[in-house]
């Protein structure tokens, strides 16, 4: 035999290559650095979203509160609005301060518990995404409005100008 034929032989399909484990180990090590930069950026994100949720569960708060402040003092309906507010107040602060997972058990207990609150509480938190999202929109629906209004307004003015197929014809003479 040859010193060739014995290198080819020495790597045998039967032993592993010692680089192939290095690769492997290699490829673990960045899966793991990018499954954790991904998991930072998640958390991140989901902190940034339910500060943005606290803050306007607390303006939805407020509004009650200033409601109830409206309503005669002592009425039954300025003291329900008070309690209210101050649930929704707390609930703002407890959405501040707690973990998304804490907020995810706590939201699922509640359902099974109570489900009428869970809904009410579901429809609130719609409301409170539709006004967050109008509030945080671009403009562009105003700025549709607005073009609207000026292409009619000019589709007036062209029709009180005399535009031949409005007008009334007179006889010849």
């Amino acid at each position: 035999m040859t010193n060739d034929q014995m290198a080819d032989m020495s790597h045998s399909p039967n032993k592993p290559d010692p680089s192939i484990g290095s690769i492997a180990s290699d490829l673990r090590s960045a899966a793991a650095d990018k499954y954790g930069e991904v998991v930072k950026e998640a958390r991140s994100m989901a902190d940034h979203t339910k500060s943005d949720v606290a803050d306007e569960v607390k303006q939805v708060s407020s509004a009650l509160r200033r409601a109830s402040e409206e309503l005669r003092t002592g009425s039954a309906q300025e003291r329900t609005l008070g309690q209210i507010a101050d649930t929704i107040a707390d609930a703002s602060d407890s959405i501040r301060d707690k973990d998304l997972g804490e907020i995810l058990a706590m939201i699922s207990r509640t359902g099974r518990r109570n489900p009428v609150l869970f809904l009410g509480g579901a429809a609130l938190l719609g409301f409170a995404a539709s006004r967050y999202a109008k509030a945080s929109g671009d403009g562009s629906h105003n700025r549709q409005r607005q073009e609207s209004a000026t292409k009619k307004a000019q589709v007036n003015a062209f029709v009180g100008e005399g535009n031949p197929n409005t007008q009334t014809m007179s006889p010849m003479p």
